[in-house]
C-alpha cells in the first residue's frame, strides 16, 4: 500500500511540475492570455453592436455568443500549447525525462483549463455590462466549468496531434470542432437554460450529455496521449 501511495504522490508531483512550468512560462510573456482575452472581448463587442441593431433578446442568443467567444479564444491558447515547446525543442526534453506521459497530458490539460478559465473570468463581467444583464451565477458557473473541462481536455490531445503537422494553426480547429459538437451543443443549451432561469429538470438531458462527454473523452485522451506524442 505504501508503494502504491508513493507512486500516486510521485505522479501528482509530475502533473504539478508540468502545470507550474506552463504557468511560469505564461507569466513571463503573457502572450497567450492577452491574445485570448482581447479576442474574446472583441467578439463580445461586435456581437453587442449587432444585437442592438436587431433588438434581439440576450437571454435567447447570449449563450451562443458566450461559447463562440470561449471556443474561438480557447483555440488560440490550445494552438500554442505544444507548438511553442515543439519549436524550441523543449517538448523533446520533457518526453525524454522520466515523466509519465499521462502526467504530461494531465499537466498540459490543467494548464489549458486554467488559461481558458482566466479568459472566461474576464469575459463574463463584460458580457453582463454590455448587455445590462443580471447573470445567474448559479448554475451558470458550473455549466461553464464542465464545458471548459471537456474542451480543454480534448483540445490538449488534438493540439499535440496538430503540432506535428505543417499546418497546425489550421489543423487544430479542423480536428477539434467536429469532435466538440456534442459538448458545445450541451454547453450552449445549459447556458441558455441558466440565462432563462429554467428548472434543472428541463435541461437534465443536456447536463447528462455534457458530463458523459467529459468523462469519456478525457479518459480516452489520457489513454491515447502516449501514442500521439511518440513519433
Amino acid at each position: 500500500m505504501k508503494h502504491a501511495v508513493s507512486g500516486v504522490e510521485w505522479f501528482l508531483r509530475q502533473v504539478s511540475a508540468i502545470v507550474q512550468k506552463d504557468l511560469a512560462a505564461e507569466l513571463r510573456t503573457k502572450e497567450n492570455l492577452s491574445a485570448m482575452v482581447v479576442f474574446s472581448l472583441l467578439v463580445l463587442v461586435i456581437f453587442n453592436f449587432a444585437f442592438e441593431l436587431q433588438g434581439l433578446d440576450i437571454r435567447a442568443v447570449g449563450a451562443g455568443v458566450l461559447w463562440v467567444a470561449f471556443t474561438f479564444s480557447g483555440i488560440l491558447g490550445l494552438g500554442r500549447s505544444f507548438a511553442a515547446e515543439k519549436d524550441k525543442g523543449s517538448l523533446e526534453g520533457v518526453l525524454l525525462s522520466p515523466v509519465d506521459r499521462g502526467a504530461v497530458f494531465l499537466g498540459k490539460a490543467a494548464s489549458n483549463f486554467i488559461f481558458i478559465s482566466v479568459m472566461e473570468v474576464a469575459t463574463l463581467p463584460l458580457f453582463a455590462v454590455l448587455n445590462n444583464a443580471n447573470l445567474p451565477w448559479w448554475p451558470l458557473i458550473p455549466y461553464i466549468v464542465l464545458g471548459t473541462l471537456g474542451f480543454a481536455g480534448m483540445g490538449t490531445l488534438l493540439s499535440a496531434v496538430a503540432s506535428s503537422t505543417k499546418m497546425r494553426e489550421v489543423m487544430l480547429p479542423i480536428l477539434l470542432f467536429p469532435v466538440s459538437v456534442p459538448l458545445l451543443m450541451a454547453a450552449v443549451n445549459l447556458t441558455k437554460g441558466a440565462l432563462q432561469e429554467r428548472a434543472f429538470d428541463e435541461v437534465f438531458n443536456w447536463f447528462s450529455i455534457l458530463v458523459t462527454y467529459d468523462v469519456i473523452f478525457i479518459v480516452v485522451a489520457f489513454l491515447v496521449f502516449e501514442y500521439v506524442v511518440e513519433e
